[in-house]
């Protein structure tokens, strides 16, 4: 494990769009595989930061990335709901801002050559699952409670990523027919990936914040402590596998 990590803002950009990334790296001047961490609907707050700290912590060289433009947050379900629609409605958006992050990172001069990979929450689980089903070239990507419904279902043999979701299976936003939905469309693709479904745990259960979000805006989130740290745990032993 590295003595110490280094932070800093990375400032890049997807056409006239300016995005402020968040990177997270050990402190030693070295290279390591590179990992994106998406946020959720509430923008890059410190979530996702600290997650890309984790990461660092473990050896990866790991940037939260801006999926709104100029690092903007919510502040109420209503914000979040509106800012995450201006990005669903322009289909060209995630792509490109996804993209760009992950150019960004692949020329960081302490990202090594390995083939990076992406993890999201809630909003961003679903857009690291798009970009696995549209054959980006990522090594690995692991959605915790994110969205699992799509319009753009994977190809066979399209996926280049290995896949990991980690799901609530008392979940109030995903209903088990997009569960199953998932995994035929994930079989007929003919992907890699693991589906793991905790029992009692609900949508936002990696976020220790979700109870004061459920106290405060009454929404059907709930941390759960043991689904938090299995999830954690499987997909580091992914990364370890990937790049071993």
């Amino acid at each position: 494990m590295p003595d110490a990590i280094h932070t800093e803002t990375i400032h890049y950009s997807a056409g006239d769009t300016q995005l402020k990334g968040y990177l997270a790296r050990p402190d030693d001047g070295a290279q390591y595989p590179g990992i994106l961490v998406v946020h959720e609907w509430w923008g890059l707050n410190d979530y996702p930061k600290r997650r890309a700290e984790m990461l660092a912590a473990q050896g990866y060289a790991a940037m939260a990335i801006d999926m709104y433009g100029d690092g903007k947050t919510a502040t109420s379900p209503d914000e979040a709901a509106g800012l995450m629609q201006a990005v669903l409605d322009d289909a060209n958006a995630a792509p490109a801002r996804f993209q760009a992050a992950l150019d960004t990172l692949r020329d960081h001069a302490h990202c090594n050559d390995q083939a990076i990979s992406a993890i999201g929450y809630c909003f961003g689980g679903a857009v690291v699952l798009a970009m696995a089903r549209a054959g980006l070239d990522l090594a690995s990507v692991a959605s915790f409670h994110g969205s699992l419904q799509t319009d753009s279902p994977a190809q066979p043999n399209a996926v280049k990523a290995r896949i990991l979701v980690c799901h609530g299976n008392d979940d109030a936003m995903i209903p088990p027919d997009h569960v199953e939905a998932f995994k035929q469309e994930m079989d007929a693709a003919n992907a890699a990936y693991e589906f793991v479904g905790y029992d009692g745990a609900g949508h936002g259960f990696s976020n220790t914040a979700a109870d004061e979000k459920n106290a405060t805006f009454g929404l059907p989130v709930a941390y759960d402590k043991a689904a938090d740290e299995d999830s954690w745990t499987r997909m580091l032993a992914m990364f370890n596998e990937v790049y071993s």
